[in-house]
């Protein structure tokens, strides 16, 4: 199912699932026996999945046309976000662009940082440029929500717990992030600002389809071949600027996957809770950064952002 939250013609923030026309809403296509917000429905997804199985709720017709709604971040709250950095290409080019290069430890570990769970955008919405920033960037990612409760979780048995799969525009403000790395403590208020996330957040069953075993022809030199598990999602992830095609990449060549960043952040006891997200990291060359900008100069108000994730949809955002 591809689950959205969306801004129903009262003005009123509900959560559903998309039709080929429009959305239907859960909480009144059930009578009150759905939530009607998203992390509601994610905190109780097996009984709420189960009980919709049981009265064919997912065959509704749309509630809602989709010139009647307007579609919302899928997850307007998450309980925290972590992302990661995943892509082995986005390290090289991202480190030779700031001019140093890739610690022994990033191959040892999924690395991540906290970034703002507060401050989250859906598809659709403005984002405004930062005060004074001279080199606003995107990243192409996706990320994973989770959707139950664990903690001390091996990857091998981590797949369970992934309720879904969303397009992740992880906004960076490069010329405050520039100086403000100068302190190893890692990202800091360039990464402050704004994360868009949407269309929508695809169910986990219906992603299984692109599910791939990954071979050494799809990391060639320089890159390394991942040395934990070889099971990736096959699925092509794009960035266009204006409609002009700046990043094509795929989630595949991803150096670790979802289930090993699952059990990096919940080792040592680590509760992780339904609704959080976790972040793949950038595809390799899917930030402006990674080549100087020479690709794309410095986003600037006007621009259209679009990304786009294979099976998940579009996700859009103009600067302001």
């Amino acid at each position: 199912m591809k689950l959205v939250t969306f801004q129903n013609p009262e003005k009123i923030a509900r959560a559903g699932w998309l039709t080929a026309t429009g959305v239907v809403d859960m909480a009144l296509v059930s009578n009150g026996a759905l939530p009607a917000d998203m992390l509601s429905f994610i905190d109780g997804h097996e009984a709420y999945m189960a009980l919709m199985r049981a009265n064919s709720w997912q065959e509704a017709e749309a509630t809602y046309l989709f010139g009647q709604v307007r579609l919302l971040a899928p997850l307007p709250n998450p309980r925290s976000f972590r992302d990661y950095i995943g892509f082995e290409m986005h390290m090289l080019n991202a480190s030779r662009s700031f001019g140093h290069s890739i610690g022994a430890a990033w191959y040892e570990m999924p690395i991540f940082y906290f970034t703002n769970h507060q401050a989250i955008y859906g598809p659709d919405d403005d984002i405004k440029r930062p005060a004074n920033e001279t080199r606003l960037d995107i990243e192409l990612e996706m990320a994973c929500v989770i959707g139950k409760k664990g903690h001390d979780i091996e990857a091998g048995e981590a797949r369970p717990y992934i309720f879904g799969y969303t397009v992740f525009n992880d906004w960076t403000a490069r010329a405050i992030q520039k100086r403000e790395m100068e302190v190893p403590l890692g990202p800091h208020k360039g990464k402050d600002f704004a994360n868009a996330i949407g269309p929508c957040i695809v169910t986990a069953d219906e992603m299984e389809q692109y599910r791939c075993t990954i071979t050494p022809a799809d990391f060639p030199e320089p890159l390394r071949f991942p040395h934990g598990p070889t099971d990736r999602l096959d699925v092509a992830m794009q960035t266009r600027i204006n409609g002009v095609t700046v990043c094509e990449g795929n989630y595949k060549t991803a150096f670790y996957n979802f289930e090993q960043m699952i059990e990096r952040a919940s080792e040592n006891g680590v509760n992780l809770m339904p609704g959080d997200v976790l972040g793949s990291g950038t595809v390799g060359r899917g930030s402006l950064v990674e080549n100087a900008f020479s690709v794309h100069r410095p986003l600037e108000p006007g621009d259209v952002v679009e990304l786009e994730i294979e099976g998940i949809g579009i996700l859009r955002n103009q600067v302001v």
